[in-house]
């Protein structure tokens, strides 16, 4: 798999080949989850008898049922009335006025003996009679009918007058609509009728101005009538179709009403609709955007990311399978399956193979689609206990792995999550309100355990087959490497001691500087371990592991120097043929970059000034991690400080400093990304360090 990444890379720009790849995993998790948001149809007919139960696959408003409702109610709706007093007064006033001009045109109709002036009077009166008539609701009295008003006493116009406006006032003061004005001028009339003050002659007259001064003064309002018939319809319910509500009953028949309610929740063969699909595309979208932007912006090199994506996919687009196959069984129980899926597995990979922030992502998106997954016909879109389950299941496990460095530590994490899982179940129960009985709460504690415990033991087993096949360097296999008794450890003692020696004190340095500056210490520890593992080859030719004489006094520098370069090569080769990770072989090839042998190669310049000095340098390549920067400077200054007759503080910093420089200047720190700043803090750890081991002792009396 690891060369398969490599001639990818080789041949495909990363952005390219990390689209390629997120397209594939949205295309295959479309087709896996596609049928979980289809939903149920039904192929039915009007008047047929339903084959089965069938329930609302969600909640939608009957619109039609609302507005008829609606409608029903607005015509119960009582119209709003308003009574007005000013009418009654109006007509009241009205009616006097008709009377005064009267006696007015009576006092002056008196005065005059001429018939010409009479009629002159009587015409004026009729003018000023008719404004009354255009001012408000009223009766137009006949030529003969003012010629006996005006033939009246004037007290009997008085009197009758009177009579009328009290007569009129009183039924005006009572609210009075347009259904009521035929009882209340009847009403008027009998009043009129029954007065005493009233002459006969004239009672007919006033009997016919008395009900043309009844008018409606109880009046319909409009605008308040249709605020309130408003108000009505806005607190009309909608009629609603609830999620799980029952439609038909099995051999019910299917009526208007039921068919009207299976069309307007969407579940006929007929209705089968697009959106659904259209929006779980946008939902895989939107996913594997969120994945190319996490798995883009990794500050690894082309190598590692595009690997962490091939591991990001297959272990998500499994986790969707297993989210499958327990689906399948979901249907023949009635607690929620979901519970039992080993949500952790995800997440703990991610968090040990890749990163925390990866971690999270996985366990967020995993947890999205298994609420699509697990939902139930008549939930919502999503499942949201097992979406929360998850969630929550995740985070803790992400949570209790930061610290664990250890395989055995697994299991310790998978009981805290088991805790976690309870109280999540805890809360679901208790929020729901269910009444389950004892085999179902047996069932949920039982899910929240085995879902942590298969995690943990699934994440166990499978790890080993994850980073055999991609080539990935866990914590957990970093620690396991690091064992004294891993088989090539155990060779570098026993065959050179003294450089095994040597690898532990530069794994010590190397492990503090790393930690200093936010590097991976344990991988610089343990690539210190193997980084010299060449040096068993001819064990003999290399200082720390020489005894007495040195073989190399007795060489041609050239030969001298082809067996000191040849280490690399050597150790590269062996921890190949042992299949260790890549990372570890890195460090091993790069640790002493394109340095110069100087020792021989100034050896050999002294008898051949024009020795070429790239024959004396090895073949590299140059660090190209920060962890193998820090490394090449540690071996260097163990080496360098171990030579030295005389360590004390002030010589060891010169020393280190000088190294460093040496090394800066000669461009071996040009493909990576440490910074002058960084280096200058690993240079006051590796101070610090190696005072602590070089201190001065007291020197103990000899016995006499």
């Amino acid at each position: 798999m690891s060369n398969f990444i490599r001639t990818l890379n080789r041949y495909i720009r990363f952005p390219i080949l990390l689209a390629i790849l997120l397209i594939v995993a949205g295309i295959l998790q479309f087709a896996l989850t596609v049928n979980d948001i289809k939903g149920e149809h039904y192929d039915l007919k009007l008047f047929q008898l339903s084959p089965e139960t069938i329930r609302s696959a969600k909640t939608v408003e009957d619109t039609e049922k609302t507005e008829a409702d609606r409608e029903r109610i607005a015509a119960e709706v009582n119209p709003v009335y308003t009574f007005s007093t000013e009418i009654g007064k109006n007509q009241v006033t009205l009616l006097k006025t008709t009377f005064d001009y009267i006696i007015e045109a009576k006092q002056k109709v008196e005065k005059v003996t001429k018939k010409s002036k009479k009629e002159d009077q009587i015409n004026k009166l009729r003018a000023k009679l008719d404004k009354i008539d255009q001012s408000g609701p009223s009766v137009r009295l006949t030529e003969q009918e003012i010629v006996t008003l005006l033939a009246q006493d004037e007290d009997g116009l008085k009197n009758t007058q009177d009579a009328l406006v009290s007569i009129v006032s009183k039924q005006m003061a009572e609210p009075i609509r347009e259904e009521q004005l035929t009882d209340a001028k009847a009403s008027v009339e009998r009043s009129v009728r029954g007065s005493f003050s009233i002459p006969d002659a004239v009672r007919t007259i006033a009997i016919t101005l008395a009900r043309s001064s009844i008018v409606a003064n109880d009046k319909r309002d409009g605008r308040l009538t249709k605020e309130r018939i408003e108000q009505a319809k806005a607190n009309v319910d909608p009629t609603r179709i609830l999620q799980g509500q029952i439609i038909v009953q099995e051999g019910q028949l299917i009526d208007r009403e039921v068919y009207h309610q299976l069309e307007i929740t969407g579940m006929l063969i007929n209705q089968k609709s697009p959106k659904p699909i259209l929006g779980l595309a946008l939902f895989v979208l939107l996913q594997m955007a969120f994945f190319y932007i996490a798995l883009y912006h990794e500050r690894d090199d082309k190598e590692t990311k595009t690997r962490h994506a091939m591991i990001t996919m297959i272990i998500y687009l499994a986790s969707i399978i297993v989210m499958k196959l327990l689906n399948l069984i979901s249907s023949e129980f009635d607690v929620i399956v979901g519970f039992l899926f080993p949500a952790t597995i995800l997440p703990m990979m991610f968090r040990i193979l890749i990163n925390e922030r990866i971690a999270i992502l996985a366990t967020i998106m995993s947890a999205a689609v298994a609420g699509i997954i697990f939902q139930k016909g008549y939930s919502s879109v999503l499942q949201m206990e097992v979406s929360l389950y998850i969630i929550f299941s995740g985070l803790a496990s992400i949570y209790f792995m930061r610290n664990v460095r250890k395989r055995s530590s697994v299991m310790t994490t998978s009981l805290g999550v088991a805790c976690v899982n309870i109280a999540f179940i805890a809360f679901y129960l208790l929020l729901s309100q269910s009444n389950y009985g004892p085999k179902e709460l047996l069932f949920y504690l039982s899910a929240a355990i085995v879902s942590a415990i298969v995690s943990g033991a699934l994440m166990l087993g499978l790890l080993p087959f994850v980073e055999s096949a991609f080539g990935m360097l866990s914590t957990y296999r970093l620690v396991e490497l690091s064992n004294p008794n891993h088989p090539l450890l155990k060779k570098i003692l026993v065959e050179t001691p003294g450089t095994y020696h040597h690898s532990v004190m530069v794994a010590n340095l190397a492990d503090a500087a790393c930690e200093e500056v936010g590097a991976n210490g344990l991988l610089a520890r343990v690539g210190c371990y193997y980084h010299d593992i060449g040096k068993t080859r001819r064990p003999g030719f290399f200082v720390e592991n020489q005894m007495g004489s040195n073989p190399h006094d007795n060489l041609p520098a050239v030969t001298s120097k082809d067996i000191i370069i040849a280490h690399v090569e050597d150790g590269v080769k062996i921890l190949e043929k042992h299949k260790m990770p890549k990372e570890i072989v890195d460090i091993a090839r790069q640790h002493h970059g394109t340095s110069l042998v100087k020792f021989f190669y100034y050896k050999e310049k002294k008898e051949n000034p024009d020795v070429n000095e790239a024959d004396y340098r090895y073949a590299g390549p140059k660090p190209q991690t920060k962890e193998i920067a820090i490394i090449s400077v540690a071996d260097s200054v163990e080496a360098a400080v171990r030579s030295m007759k005389n360590p004390t503080a002030d010589a060891i910093q010169q020393l280190i400093h000088s190294i460093i420089q040496d090394k800066l200047q000669d461009g071996q720190f040009d493909e990576c990304d440490i910074s002058l700043r960084e280096l200058q803090r690993i240079e006051h750890v590796f101070c610090e360090t190696l005072k602590g081991i070089f201190h001065s002792r007291i020197e103990y009396p000899k016995p006499e």
